[in-house]
């Protein structure tokens, strides 16, 4: 298994496919790491859609997700489900944040987050708008995650 990146590394550039709900239409389209330079970006990673703790820290996300953009930063849900489970999920939910699809696991297994069982751990890694990891939160079990504050002020730090 590949080792989370270091603080101050530059994370490897990705495409995943994905979706958003805007309204009542959720758009589909490929996201790229690449496409987000220039400004921070948050990826939290979560073993699955509609499962209690996920539900949870997706709804944070999603009900702080103006304080989040505020600091100037977009966020991105990331997990192995397929693209119609994210937009169910979405759409119970009413997540407005992106959610992607890492079926393989391939992007999950570069972060070295991947776990027997679960799949892959619960993490949050924040990148500068250049592309280098500034702060991340990875869990061993996967029952906690960092509420939206506390990635508000990670983002605050940047600005400094």
């Amino acid at each position: 298994m590949a080792h989370t990146p270091k603080i101050g590394d530059t994370v490897v550039d990705f495409r995943l496919p994905g979706g958003h709900l805007d309204g009542e239409t959720f758009h589909r389209r490929e996201y790229t790491l690449g496409e987000q330079r220039g400004k921070p970006l948050v990826l939290a990673f979560y073993p699955g859609d509609d499962t209690p703790v996920c539900t949870a820290q997706l709804c944070s996300y999603s009900d702080g997700l103006a304080a989040l953009q505020f600091a100037g930063a977009t966020v991105w849900g990331i997990s192995p489900q397929g693209i119609d489970s994210h937009e169910q999920f979405a759409r119970n939910r009413n997540l407005r944040m992106p959610l992607l699809s890492d079926q393989g696991r391939m992007v999950a297994k570069s972060f070295g987050i991947t776990a027997p069982l679960i799949g892959l751990r619960r993490a949050v890694f924040i990148l500068t708008g250049t592309g280098r990891l500034h702060w991340k939160h990875v869990t061993a079990v996967g029952a906690t995650y960092p509420p939206a504050t506390t990635l508000t002020t990670q983002l605050a730090k940047l600005s400094v």
